[in-house]
């Protein structure tokens, strides 16, 4: 797809200098910081080991919900529902013109820098001049996982995949390789990468998560994965941990058709081990198109309201999770789109209680925000949720410090 809004005119460039007007207003008026400098907003966030591991054992929806009652109170009051629902998205971009379009026309809250991004966007360091177009921080995000999954190894060389770095690296190793990538990342103007995979698997080296499982022990995962995460995280890039509630024993592929884990008995066992001790307030956290006996009722994972409710209340036996909750791609796999058309699969995830709906294109973004008024409008959709939704995702972001 080409470059939207290159023919626009007078009168819509100074609707979208207005929407970023107002919403810069509102963040200089609620003491909040500005992306225009292109630093990554993640770095204001702990990420120290320790603080992690004191965060995690203390940190409760209720608490974090109690606690940003008024949080960032200021600044919602002078955003318009549509630039709410419009800090929830994120979407893949062709390059750096169509980023710009979307980011200035609906000040969308993040961009997916994807396998289909001309290069340039990277190579050219373009992604610091897309942000400053932002009057709110710009989340980044990118899936930089090493071996068969990355976005920016011909620019600054491979690394291995997870299976192959647990068999021939050590854990300080692995963190060494992540901080670095995660410096790389940050160079570019990424802010979030969408890794580790802790996955717990045994399936072959080129199956659908395959080589990109640290390992089939659940134990290893988590060493190696949260060694992982911890260099991400002290390079100043949020990591995402996927694909909750658990994708290496799954049955099928996601990006071909429906996929069905084992029970969610089982998964407690082994795919959700990891989760219990990586899970912290400084991660995301990503659903897979995941069908999960016992627990989503042949739903997704990615838009069941019960795998939202297992993570955030941390009843599989892990903390209780406050931060940012992704979907897996919602266009692209067809264990979705055989089912649902991109506006009813962000309205399900939303509903579901997801603070941020991925998918690959920018062209349905105001069909999607028209939608997401309605639903609102409708009932369906509290504004007390996307209030609450936004405070998780700004705080994120680095433009709340409450």
């Amino acid at each position: 797809m080409g470059p939207r809004g290159s023919s626009a005119t007078v009168g819509t460039m100074r609707i979208r200098h207005t929407v970023a007007a107002v919403l810069a207003v509102a963040l200089t008026t609620a003491g909040c910081g500005s992306s225009d400098s292109g630093d990554d907003p993640v770095e204001a966030t702990p990420s120290s080991a320790t603080a992690s591991s004191t965060t995690t054992a203390t940190t409760t929806e209720a608490t974090a919900t109690a606690t940003s009652a008024t949080c960032g109170d200021e600044l919602l009051a002078r955003l318009t529902l549509r630039q709410k629902l419009a800090q929830l998205l994120n979407v893949g971009v062709t390059g750096a013109a169509d980023a710009q379009a979307i980011v200035e026309s609906e000040q969308i809250g993040g961009i997916f820098i994807g396998s289909w991004t001309d290069a340039s966007m990277l190579s050219e360091r373009l992604v610091p001049q897309v942000a400053a177009q932002s009057a709110l921080p710009l989340m980044v995000t990118i899936d930089e996982e090493g071996g068969r999954v990355s976005r920016v190894g011909a620019l600054f060389g491979p690394d291995p995949s997870a299976r192959e770095t647990a068999q021939t690296m050590t854990v300080d190793e692995t963190y060494r390789m992540a901080f670095e990538r995660g410096q790389e990342l940050k160079s570019l103007g990424i802010t979030v990468d969408f890794a580790p995979d802790v996955d717990v698997s045994s399936q072959p080296d080129d199956s659908v998560i395959g080589d990109r499982s640290f390992s089939d022990d659940p134990e290893i995962v988590t060493q190696y994965a949260g060694a992982y995460a911890r260099g991400l995280l002290d390079a100043g890039i949020m990591p995402v941990l996927k694909h909750f509630p658990g994708h290496g024993s799954a049955s099928g592929d996601s990006h071909t058709g429906a996929v069905t884990t084992p029970p969610i008995e089982q998964l407690q066992q082994s795919d959700l081990v990891p989760y219990r001790s990586l899970v912290s307030p400084e991660v995301g956290v990503m659903l897979g198109h995941l069908a999960v006996p016992g627990l989503t009722d042949g739903l997704p994972a990615s838009i069941s309201p019960a795998a939202v409710d297992l993570l955030r209340s941390g009843a599989y036996g892990g903390p209780a999770f406050g931060g940012v909750i992704f979907t897996d791609d919602l266009s692209g796999m067809r264990a979705i789109t055989d089912t649902y058309d991109i506006t009813e699969a962000v309205e399900a995830a939303m509903v579901a209680g997801v603070n941020q709906a991925l998918w690959l294109t920018t062209a349905e973004v105001p069909a999607v925000l028209d939608h997401l008024e309605q639903v609102v409008a409708d009932g369906t959709l509290s504004p007390e949720w996307v209030d609450e939704s936004v405070r998780t995702v700004t705080r994120a972001k680095g433009a709340l410090d409450c």
